[in-house]
């Protein structure tokens, strides 16, 4: 039979084992705690320095123009951001280059469908305040809001945002995801002396592995019978797969440290607020399609002061068709929308 002593001894050591037992278990508590907080300041904290001041800005020597500037976005209603790439390389203080690529990204909060859009950059079309020119001036005479407001009176769409990023920013982008496992439809060539080869272009045919090198030789190219309308189709494909590969647990994760790679390449009129519920959104949405514009069936040859440019040839039709894409799912198929939609029988 125990003696009381040694019962008492028992109580003790129990009562210490769970003394263990729960402060173990609030110790992993506290520091989860304070890795979210951490990770959730830390993204917060590179989406802030995205947004640059007018001093750190390579856009500061533009003024605000009331005229251009862009709608507010509250949320409720769709949403439209102007993706831009351009080559900072060789400028001079004060000089903005021609956005060498232009997207927009838009997104339903209602219907979750997600559409992008690419735009040649040789479209004639009128700038505000500057006549008309090629598409992807717009940047260099006014700033993104200049260029957010022409491509919005082209497209009939409110443009709220813009993300501009530049050639080295697009290579610490897939860097950082880990690159992406793509596949190359045909063999890549291309060499240029007039930037020291600097940006030469090699890629072989077939699936493989693209780094951020690789992968900025792949958007880049337009060196074939197409020229810029199978790069534009090839950018949107690559974009999607870029952002296929940052919905991934991994990535997820570690996005403090895949902004803090890109965010000294990037600006935007994005604030944190905005691209939290937009990268909510985003989550939430699917790409239901893509499209150029202006589409070949609106274009025309043009010469303009001896420069050859892409004419419009029905600005209101080209309006129309794009909101007949944004009205269109291309990821559901035939029978499931034969079903979700009433038979002319039912109809009458």
């Amino acid at each position: 039979m125990q003696s009381r002593s040694e019962s008492r001894a028992k109580k003790k050591k129990r009562l210490r084992w769970w003394h263990w037992v729960l402060y173990s278990v609030l110790g992993v508590a506290v520091i989860a705690l304070c890795f979210t907080a951490w990770y959730v300041y830390s993204g917060f904290q590179q989406l802030d320095d995205m947004s640059k001041p007018s001093d750190e800005s390579r856009f500061s020597q533009f003024t605000e123009d009331p005229e251009v500037a862009p709608p507010e976005w509250t949320g409720t209603e769709r949403v439209n951001i102007l993706l831009m790439g351009g080559d900072d390389r060789g400028l001079k203080e004060g000089e903005v280059a021609r956005s060498d690529s232009m997207m927009v990204a838009s997104f339903d909060p209602v219907t979750k469908d997600a559409h992008l859009f690419s735009v040649l950059r040789d479209t004639y079309a009128p700038i505000p305040g500057h006549g008309s020119s090629r598409i992807n001036a717009a940047i260099t005479m006014g700033g993104p809001e200049l260029a957010m407001k022409t491509i919005g009176n082209m497209t009939g769409l409110d443009i709220q945002y813009y993300v501009y990023v530049d050639f080295q920013g697009f290579i610490k982008l897939v860097d950082a995801i880990g690159g992406v496992d793509f596949y190359v439809e045909k063999d890549m060539n291309y060499s240029s002396k007039a930037d020291k080869n600097q940006y030469d272009i090699h890629l072989e045919k077939g699936q493989q592995h693209l780094d951020g090198e690789k992968a900025l030789m792949y958007v880049r190219f337009r060196h074939d019978a197409m020229s810029d309308f199978t790069r534009t189709e090839r950018q949107r494909a690559f974009l999607k797969a870029v952002a296929d590969k940052l919905q991934s647990g991994w990535n997820i994760v570690r996005l403090p440290d895949i902004l803090s790679k890109v965010t000294p390449y990037i600006e935007t009129n994005l604030q944190p607020n905005d691209m939290l519920k937009l990268a909510s959104l985003g989550f939430k949405s699917h790409q239901a399609g893509s499209a150029q514009l202006p589409p070949m069936n609106l274009l025309k040859d043009m010469k303009v002061g001896g420069d050859s440019v892409l004419g419009i040839t029905n600005e209101e039709k080209l309006k129309d068709y794009v909101q007949e894409v944004l009205g269109k799912d291309e990821t559901e198929t035939p029978s499931s929308s034969a079903s979700a939609s009433p038979s002319a029988a039912d109809s009458e």
